[in-house]
């Protein structure tokens, strides 16, 4: 069972963003033996409550976590008649609840939350906890006040949150089945095969950034408000698009594109509105336009702003009235036609220097999505590169990953390309180094080394060995670290250059102990 790839159904995303919200607790998964791959790889989300933060970032407090989930997996594998969720105890006797999950009738593990606690604790409760933690929690860490973080589920809370977690185990069923049955019933090419590969959870990124792009794109998918694409080269607009438009009520009809900078403003129109006979020079028929084309479905127009004052007259007409005049003709034409466009430039600054119209920028403008750039969502780096190296690996090639060194100039470069030129640059590393077991960090790209490294010096690298997480990890609490020296403690500057939220900034710090020997009167200066 892939559970990497159920982490990025979009249920599931928003699932677990709405748990963070609510509960200020994390999502997992088990599998049928009970094991919780993400913890094995070390990959852990760190949980508000720092007693359970203690014991999963220490090699015995893992061990104890991990014997707890496994007790809750023989209590689903002992009746497997039961498909809903059950409540157990952890070696901190805080509580976990879990929800089974069954594919095809078969038992494939169970979804869970753990590190909350029924009622408050009592000071007797709390000296008990700590003794508990002494024995792996560093000696030195100071555990006063870890017990007001710990989350509190009273019964109703409770019930809400394991009615969510059977939800989620449904929705995974579903998605599985539907998987199966495209398999059996699907041919390649498919429009259905199409409609999967551009479904939101194919759009990988779990970053606070994209949280918030997926939040929207749930919202405006089922109107049929024009939506304005913004971002840089390279930050996915098209695949965006394409998923608003196959999550909506015009998915089974046209998804049409065209970008505007493709053409001269003669091609361009001709293109979109389409020509008679004898309008021009080698117009020996009459042809559609793709306006037309995509009658009752989607038109996604990329590079908008690029479109000349003419064209722009004529599609303000379109948005406005549904009608249009094909090249050389004279009758209208009407459509039925939902507009997404797209632009990497600032339409305002645009209106404002008259190169595009005003009325026809507040036509477009109804909902905007910004994507953020790569640099701005640098905790999807992980999950993007491994997704990558899957994609492009190639029957015969060795190679699994990339070197620690290697990972860190990639995670220090600041990708003007954004996630197209990631993609290509795991393409070119797999092309290049997929007879080896790792790749190393002298096959990175000139472009990317030489702005990483100026000069042509070594990379002094954190972490010069390891796997992903751990390089990753260790370039994070790095960047953390040099960030919170360069902006004297800020918190708040520092999550915005760092393109995260606030308080994921502090679970972090807190994280890396680095929180440590800074006075508080400091910490608070910083923030002002």
């Amino acid at each position: 069972m892939d559970y990497g790839k159920h982490l990025n159904l979009h249920t599931i995303i928003m699932l677990r963003d709405v748990i963070r919200k609510w509960w200020q607790v994390e999502l997992a998964f088990a599998d049928r033996h009970g094991v919780v791959h993400e913890w094995q790889r070390g990959e852990v989300s760190p949980p508000p409550n720092a007693f359970c933060r203690a014991a999963l970032t220490s090699k015995e407090g893992l061990r104890r976590c991990g014997q707890s989930v496994r007790v809750l997996n023989e209590k689903f594998k002992a009746n497997k008649k039961v498909r809903r969720s059950l409540i157990h105890d952890c070696h901190l006797n805080f509580s976990i609840v879990g929800a089974p999950l069954y594919i095809a009738n078969e038992y494939e593990g169970f979804l869970f939350v753990e590190g909350f606690a029924r009622q408050p604790l009592d000071a007797r409760e709390a000296d008990v906890l700590k003794s508990k933690v002494r024995q792996f929690a560093p000696q030195h860490v100071a555990l006063d006040g870890w017990s007001e973080q710990v989350p509190v589920l009273d019964g109703a809370e409770l019930s809400k949150l394991s009615d969510l977690l059977e939800c989620a185990a449904n929705e995974i069923a579903n998605h599985e089945a539907a998987e199966a049955s495209r398999q059996e019933d699907g041919t390649p090419g498919s429009s259905r095969e199409l409609s999967d590969r551009y479904r939101f959870e194919k759009i990988i990124g779990r970053s606070g950034p994209m949280m918030e792009v997926f939040r929207l794109m749930e919202k405006v998918a089922n109107s049929d408000s024009t939506v304005l694409i913004n971002g840089e080269s390279g930050t996915g607009k098209e695949l965006v698009a394409r998923a608003i438009h196959l999550s909506g009520p015009r998915a089974q009809q046209p998804f049409v594109v065209q970008n505007c900078s493709a053409f001269n403003d003669n091609l361009l129109e001709s293109a979109l509105f389409g020509h008679t006979r004898g309008a021009f020079t080698g117009a020996l028929r009459d042809k559609k336009g793709l306006f037309e084309v995509a009658d009752s479905g989607t038109f996604f127009l990329d590079e908008v702003g690029d479109m000349s004052a003419a064209l722009q007259v004529k599609l303000l007409r379109v948005l406005q009235e549904g009608t249009f005049l094909p090249v050389g003709g004279t009758q209208l034409k009407e459509v039925n036609v939902r507009v997404i466009a797209a632009t990497h430039k600032d339409l305002s600054e645009l209106v404002k220097r008259g190169e595009f119209r005003e009325d026809l920028y507040y036509r477009i403008n109804v909902i905007r999505v910004q994507l953020p750039p790569l640099r701005e969502r640098r905790d999807d780096m992980p999950v993007l590169i491994d997704h990558f190296l899957r994609k492009h690996h190639r029957e015969g090639q060795r190679a699994r990953g990339l070197d620690a060194e290697a990972l860190a100039i990639l995670g220090a470069y600041a990708w003007p390309g954004n996630i197209r030129e990631l993609e290509n640059e795991i393409e070119r590393l797999l092309v290049l180094g997929g007879d080896l077991e790792t790749i190393p960090a002298e096959l990175i790209s000139s472009r990317i080394r030489d702005a990483v490294l100026p000069g042509g010096g070594p990379f002094i690298s954190p972490r010069a060995h390891g796997k992903l997480h751990e390089a990753v990890e260790a370039l994070e609490r790095e960047m953390i670290q040099q960030g919170l020296m360069r902006t004297r403690y800020n918190k708040s500057r520092l999550a915005r250059e760092l393109g995260i939220s606030r308080s994921n900034l502090i679970l972090k710090i807190s994280r890396y102990g680095l929180d440590k020997g800074l006075p508080e009167d400091e910490a608070e200066m910083g923030d002002a």
